[in-house]
């Protein structure tokens, strides 16, 4: 996409945090944007701040594990403003621990939302995006969590190298209709995203208290070396989706650690060369 102006932008998790920022970002690029969170407050908040803009804004209270809301959510859109060109899955929870600490409802819970959340929002608007036919870009957070290994982030960071793989095979699959498909991977941004329990649902909550356990705190130490505001990773967004980049790196000084897991990926491929040389499997 070369002109974001007059367009229209989905975003999930738009309330706070990188959604707003990217928000504020779509705006002042000139586009109609759908705000989508499960948080009630955090809307009515975002609605009186641009109460007396002039921007072009729905609010849609909506939780990304609801495929049949999220449907009804487009419809929304569609009824509000027409084709939808960007669609942002951004909603995000987490919680650390060690993976032996963790039971299945913290996993169902932060897949759910991670990683189902991004599915559902691709598939309710993929088909519509194609069909409409003037092109359209997808934005699915990840984090550097999803290319790097987090100690204690067993959960979170599973369902975000999951994101970062689905965006890549999106971005192969959707080219040919002119459909751009962007990773975001930030490193420290100020968020809510440490107190994203204040979201989980009550039938996800874990049976019995666990001192170990904890929200974002321990992932938080590893990337967060340097904090941004969300307005500075909107401002990012729209320029990726301009240039159509695949990924989106915030923090580049955490390359190093990226670096660290290649080279042991590239040693090992040259070991098991030689094994193969060895054994005459080649």
């Amino acid at each position: 996409m070369k002109d974001l102006n007059g367009k229209v932008a989905f975003v999930t998790g738009g309330a706070s945090g990188i959604g707003l920022g990217m928000v504020q970002s779509f705006l002042a690029a000139g586009m109609k944007v759908a705000i989508s969170d499960i948080e009630q407050a955090a809307l009515d908040q975002v609605k009186d701040e641009l109460a007396e803009s002039n921007a072009e804004v729905i609010y849609l209270k909506v939780d990304v594990t609801d495929r049949d809301a999220m449907e009804q959510a487009a419809r929304e859109t569609e009824a509000a403003f027409g084709k939808v060109h960007v669609v942002c899955n951004n909603a995000g929870v987490a919680v650390t621990g060690k993976v032996h600490r963790m039971d299945y409802k913290d996993w169902d819970w932060v897949m759910g939302v991670n990683l189902d959340g991004v599915i559902n929002g691709v598939q309710t608007f993929v088909n519509r995006m194609m069909e409409h036919g003037e092109g359209g870009h997808f934005v699915n957070t990840a984090s550097m969590a999803g290319v790097m290994p987090i100690s204690s982030g067993s959960i979170y960071t599973t369902g975000k190298y999951a994101v970062v793989g689905m965006s890549e095979v999106m971005r192969r699959d959707l080219a040919k209709y002119n459909i751009g498909v962007s990773v975001l991977c930030p490193g420290g941004v100020n968020t809510n995203v440490i107190h994203s329990g204040r979201n989980r649902p009550e039938e996800m909550q874990r049976e019995k208290d666990n001192s170990k356990l904890r929200t974002m705190g321990g992932l938080q130490e590893a990337v967060m070396s340097d904090m941004l505001d969300a307005s500075v990773i909107g401002g990012m967004v729209v320029a990726a989706i301009l240039a159509d980049d695949t990924y989106i790196f915030s923090h580049p000084a955490l390359k190093s650690v990226v670096d660290v897991r290649t080279k042991a990926m590239n040693e090992s491929f040259v070991r098991w060369s030689k094994y193969r040389e060895d054994h005459n499997l080649n």
